[in-house]
């Protein structure tokens, strides 16, 4: 089992910064893929951006330049910094860890808005 919580989410105006963090605990040592999605109302939930085996690490095209994922293996987290913010940003955010046995974790989400 893996257990995810999410945190960092909140009102920002364009052009802003933000940064998610997403602290894992349980069977951590399982996990092979850590990654960042979204779901804005009406939208199905998209990849943002992942990190495999701790080198290998994809973005949206819509946040290239953007946004930089990362993960800190001593401390468990995984985090999301997400620069120039733009509206269409605005969606809430989850982490999810998949493992070795191909099972897959989700956190609860955390909201973020880009307005002005």
């Amino acid at each position: 089992q893996v257990q995810l919580v999410e945190s960092g989410g909140g009102l920002v105006q364009p052009g802003g910064s933000l940064r998610l963090t997403c602290a894992a605990s349980g069977s951590i040592s399982s996990v092979y893929f850590m990654g960042w999605y979204r779901q804005a109302p009406g939208k199905q939930r998209e990849l943002v951006a992942s990190i495999e085996i701790e080198i290998n690490t994809v973005y949206a095209d819509s946040v290239k330049g953007r946004f930089t994922i990362s993960r800190d293996n001593a401390k468990n987290m995984l985090y999301l910094q997400m620069n120039s913010l733009k509206p269409e940003d605005t969606a809430v955010y989850y982490c999810r860890a998949m493992t070795y046995s191909s099972s897959s974790y989700w956190g609860q989400g955390t909201q973020v808005t880009v307005s002005s």
